[in-house]
């Protein structure tokens, strides 16, 4: 599909087989598994390293050897750049790749790599330093004629030069911290009293994210794009790029689908923000692979505004490689070891279009929360032009310590339809059981009017309906059923009966006739919504469903998944009661996690009077940190304390309210019977099947 590409028209006969025998990959999951195939093809022998939760993970098993780091925290396994400096020595290591994240753009981690004799797979320390800054990122680009947003960088100026600065380059303004990205920090004002209270809010955050307060000011693009460059530089000082990213579909500005190229630009803009790109990096003295992001405005695509460098390898660049045929890793890998460009500019083709979608382990119906685990299945798509970069295996732990993204799934076609409707097929065929996962969003995102149309904005997703949780399918009733009789029957089979075997075992029997075991059912998040579920004779071809170890059925059939609760009757009566209870109140006087974590700070004590919207505990959890709010007014009973791990929705307190007699009296009047439990469809029964 990209001989052409792939091909060396400088002679890559004359090049080593491999630049480097012996590298360490200073990362984990999806992306530590990208550089170790790399390695592999190339007859490289990679080095791996993990922590304690990492013990078993896919790159681990992939590696040539593996050594193990320290504990499962970040800082205290894969940020601790001294210990992987003495690793990378201790096993001869040549080479260290660090993937991206992590001390990808550490410049301190490069210069130990340097001091300890170890090539660092990553650029020199002026891009380092000058690229991590934001505000002298702006300053040197601008001095190379590489176009800026208008705004202010002056990290002398104080708040109230801030303001008063902010003016004269006009509003809407965005706030950001110098430090750090992710958006994590930044403010929108629209005036000068926003901008007033803006400023020191996003002090405060830059300040405890950071450790540096300082800001700087942009004006607003309206409906902006979100379009990156990716560059090559080698020693010599050659610089190429390799087209641009579409990088419009954020959500809290992080970024949820990828595409290469992009819808918007043609083919003369792509040549200018091509060749600014470039500038920016020679600016540097730049050397590997980086990627150069600009702002462009949905209104004016000719127009086009340099943010920030990414000095490293970027998560979405499978896109790019899939429409030129370049290996970006080994493109990294040869430069790191000295040697030219293996194309030149004019040597660049950008061939079809492809797509790509990161796969979070997240419960969008909750907020987009992240979800921990244990991975019960675990199946990548495949099909024509489908890519799978994944970092996860079946009976691996999700934990709260590292980034929610699971894998990406990628499609490369012909044009942007192709490759969209590949990317929907794959996502649909990709099965992840036990964990929460927003594959059904990033379908529904897909499907969007103004995502097949390419009138894409970094708002897009936000201005979308907040998904809501919805009834699963009757396949996936059925599926989860199946699976529950299945291991039900074989829990029995490993029972040595106490009597006569057959009237030990058989289930269902009755004289002249054989009753169809039924299940009663709920899906996860609708607790009350009872099915009774009768199993089926024969399971779906594509069903799959697993069991978890607290009794959670999962199941998947023809692209959907659920989580089941298995309930008996006793159960079933006491959760429809329960929630009949809890229908006279305004809201549930039970305070749940809404997702596993660590419990970081009780912000009430036990039998304080709270009101609805008071912070009563606050739960932190893959680098989110969420308050349970209070949602009625009384006495709080806390059950947790700081330092306590939480499951989801395990009660972390309750808020008992005093109801007056006139309450009492409506609660008598007003409380609904229990409603009966539902039928499942299949269920030939005369009782209703809604709730």
């Amino acid at each position: 599909m990209h001989a052409a590409h792939t091909s060396d028209s400088r002679s890559r006969s004359s090049r080593p087989a491999r630049p480097f025998d012996r590298v360490l990959v200073a990362n984990r999951g999806e992306i530590a598994v990208r550089v170790i195939r790399t390695l592999r093809r190339l007859g490289i022998h990679s080095i791996a390293v993990y922590s304690d939760a990492d013990a078993d993970a896919p790159h681990v098993r992939l590696a040539d050897e593996a050594v193990h780091l320290g504990p499962a925290p970040a800082a205290l396994s894969y940020l601790d750049g001294a210990r992987l400096v003495q690793v990378a020595v201790a096993n001869g290591a040549e080479a260290v790749h660090p993937g991206y994240g992590f001390l990808s753009e550490d410049a301190a981690f490069a210069g130990a790599c340097r001091a300890a004799g170890i090539v660092f797979i990553g650029p020199g320390d002026e891009a380092l330093e000058v690229m991590g800054d934001k505000i002298r990122a702006k300053r040197h680009v601008a001095a190379s004629g590489v176009p800026v947003v208008p705004g202010v960088s002056d990290p002398d100026l104080d708040d109230a030069g801030l303001i008063a600065a902010g003016e004269q380059v006009g509003f809407p303004l965005l706030v950001k911290p110098s430090a750090g990205g992710g958006g994590k920090g930044m403010q929108i004002a629209a005036d000068a009293a926003e901008l007033a209270a803006a400023i020191p809010a996003a002090r405060r955050v830059a300040q405890a994210a950071f450790g540096d307060d300082t800001l700087l000011l942009e004006r607003l693009i309206e409906r902006p794009r979100h379009i990156e460059v990716q560059v090559l530089a080698d020693a010599a000082g050659e610089v190429i790029h390799l087209g641009e990213r579409e990088c419009s579909l954020q959500r809290r500005h992080q970024k949820v689908v990828e595409e290469a190229p992009s819808p918007l630009l043609d083919a003369e803009t792509r040549a200018r923000i091509g060749a600014a790109a470039c500038d920016a990096a020679r600016s540097v003295g730049y050397l590997g692979a980086g990627t150069v992001e600009f702002l462009v405005s949905d209104a004016a695509p000719d127009e086009f505004f340099f943010i920030e460098m990414n000095t490293r390898l970027q998560v979405e660049h499978p896109v790019t490689e899939l429409v030129t045929g370049v290996d970006l890793v080994e493109a990294q890998l040869r430069i790191a070891a000295g040697e030219p460009l293996a194309l030149a500019q004019d040597e660049v083709r950008l061939d079809g279009h492809a797509i790509e979608a990161r796969v979070y382990a997240e419960a969008p119906e909750r907020g987009f929360l992240p979800s921990t685990g244990e991975v019960l299945a675990w199946r990548e798509p495949d099909g024509p032009g489908v890519r799978v970069d994944g970092g996860i295996r079946e009976g691996q732990e999700v934990t709260a310590h590292y980034d929610p993204m699971l894998a990406k799934v990628i499609a490369f076609g012909v044009d942007r339809n192709e490759a969209i409707a590949r990317l929907d097929r794959a996502l649909a065929d990709t099965v992840v059981l036990g964990i929460d996962t927003n594959l059904a969003f990033l379908r529904r995102l897909l499907a969007e009017p103004g995502v097949r149309a390419g009138a894409l904005d970094t708002g897009l997703i936000d201005r979308m309906p907040q998904p809501a949780p919805a009834m699963p399918p009757s396949a996936l009733f059925d599926a989860a059923a199946a699976a529950v009789i299945a291991v039900e029957s074989a829990d029995r089979a490993r029972v040595v009966p106490s009597g006569p075997g057959a009237w030990s075992e058989a289930r269902g029997w009755r004289p002249g006739d054989h009753r169809v075991p039924r299940v009663l059912l709920a899906p996860r998040d609708q607790p009350v919504a009872v099915h009774e579920v009768p199993a089926p004779a024969t399971a779906s071809a594509t069903a799959v469903a697993r069991r978890s170890a607290d009794g959670t059925v999962w199941a998947y059939d023809a692209g959907a998944s659920a989580a089941f609760l298995r309930l008996d009757r006793r159960a079933a009566a006491e959760a429809v009661r329960a929630a009949g209870e809890r229908g006279v109140l305004a809201a549930d006087p039970e305070l749940r996690a809404p997702m596993p974590g660590t419990v970081t700070a009780v912000l009430v004590a036990d039998g304080d009077a709270v009101a609805p919207g008071d912070a009563v505990v606050a739960i932190e959890a893959m680098k989110m940190e969420h308050r349970v709010l209070a949602t009625v007014a009384g006495i709080a009973r806390v059950a947790v304390g700081v330092g306590d791990l939480v499951a989801r929705d395990r009660v972390v307190a309750r808020i008992d309210v005093a109801p007056t007699a006139s309450d009492a009296a409506a609660s008598d009047a007003t409380s609904p019977p229990a409603p009966p439990i539902g039928a499942h469809p299949a269920a030939a029964s005369s009782a209703p099947h809604e709730e």
